[in-house]
């Protein structure tokens, strides 16, 4: 279904596709001109190829995202870029484009990739300019709310870490725990005099309960940003051995690390399953009463720990530059009562629920402008021109 007055057409009399222009990264100028791919914008450059607006599509590897360029760029030989729109609006054909289904189009004719001809020979229908222009300036209401969402969910995201983190290492206090305001200088930051210092080695212990009864149990991967993750629901596969009788198991409430790979952040808490098992090469290990597991997560996540993980990998004498449990164990950490690291998880838990609310407004928006375009673009939802502005049309 289309509406009235519409124009039936192939997608090459809406707009010409044209191949990008080579570009090594080595080659490459500081600047500010966006530099486009399939992906969309990997960089920039000190020069441009195309004046904006301009709307790119991939034509190598990610291929079916449509990208809509307000100001000059430099499309890369990855991508298709528009230059032609024959007289429509450009952000009209960003909008139509995105509409088709050009993953299909990939290896039409025998050659990896998408053929520009193949997309200009899609059918379309649009209407006149001056109603291409009214699709856009509704759909601009919602693009305008995703990107003032995006920004909040972004702000947001930059002070829970910056106050979290300093809440972790004293900087900043509750006041109402605050007995001392002198501090003890260590090699990694001051601390608070009324907090301990104490190694790892006296809030946990090591678990090393190998799955020799081969029970049927989870297999978690530890991720950087994620934490433990079910291994077949994230890779897609298996990629785990086959015998998982020398698997470590983890159970509720304990901690797991990559030992290879710590020093990029990845250490995960198990809360999902009674038990569950991980690699052979991981560190798992428990706490004691001394410290809250979500305190300590969130202390050992932070890029000062990271750093830390780092400089003693880079120490061990292990070849391979794991962090093993006998050098991760005599790592200090800051203590403060049990009250107040409580008191810190739990205003880390009410930054993650207020992101948590943005981020599902965020997914509405985006569905509310997919479903709108589709209806504009689709005839099903036109413009009454008799409405006055600010009124619903009927």
């Amino acid at each position: 279904m289309t509406g009235s007055g519409w124009k039936q057409c192939t997608m090459g009399e809406v707009a010409t596709f044209q191949r990008g222009f080579d570009l090594p990264a080595t080659i490459r100028q500081p600047g500010n001109v966006p530099v486009i791919s399939s992906a969309g914008i990997t960089g920039y450059h000190n020069e441009h190829k195309v004046k904006g607006p301009g709307v790119v599509t991939g034509r190598y590897g990610s291929i079916g995202e449509v990208f809509y360029i307000e100001k000059n760029f430099w499309p890369l030989n990855t991508a298709l870029w528009v230059n032609d729109f024959h007289g429509n609006d450009p952000e009209f054909v960003a909008l139509l484009a995105g509409t088709l289904d050009l993953t299909k189009l990939s290896g039409k004719t025998g050659v990896p990739g998408v053929n520009r001809n193949d997309i200009h020979e899609l059918s379309v229908s649009i209407p006149r300019l001056a109603e291409q222009k009214e699709f856009v300036a509704i759909v601009r209401k919602w693009k305008d709310a995703i990107r003032l969402t995006e920004h909040k969910i972004a702000c947001m995201r930059r002070y829970q870490k910056t106050v979290v983190q300093q809440l972790l290492t004293g900087k900043q206090r509750f006041t109402r725990f605050v007995k001392s305001t002198a501090t003890n200088k260590t090699r990694w930051l001051d601390v608070p005099c009324d907090w301990q210092y104490p190694p790892l080695a006296e809030l946990a212990a090591s678990r090393s309960k190998r799955n020799r009864d081969k029970q049927d149990l989870p297999v978690l991967s530890c991720t950087k940003h994620r934490g433990l993750v079910d291994s077949l629901e994230y890779f897609g596969k298996q990629v785990f051995s086959k015998d998982l009788s020398a698997y470590k198991v983890v159970e509720v409430n304990q901690f797991a690390y990559a030992t290879n790979h710590i020093e990029e952040g990845s250490i995960g808490y198990q809360s999902q399953y009674d038990a569950a098992i991980v690699s052979p090469m991981y560190t798992v290990f428990e706490t004691n009463d001394r410290i809250s597991d979500g305190y300590l997560l969130l202390l050992l996540k932070t890029e000062l720990y990271r750093h830390i993980f780092e400089v003693n990998t880079s120490k061990s004498v292990d070849r391979r530059g794991s962090l093993r449990w006998d050098t991760f164990s005599r790592i200090h950490v800051p203590l403060p009562s049990l009250a107040e690291q409580q008191a810190i998880v739990r205003l880390s838990h009410v930054f993650e629920q207020e992101m948590s609310l943005l981020q599902q407004q965020l997914q509405a928006y985006r569905a509310q402008k997919k479903g709108l375009v589709t209806q504009l673009l689709g005839g099903k939802v036109r413009l009454d021109r008799s409405c006055p502005p600010g009124r619903k049309a009927g």
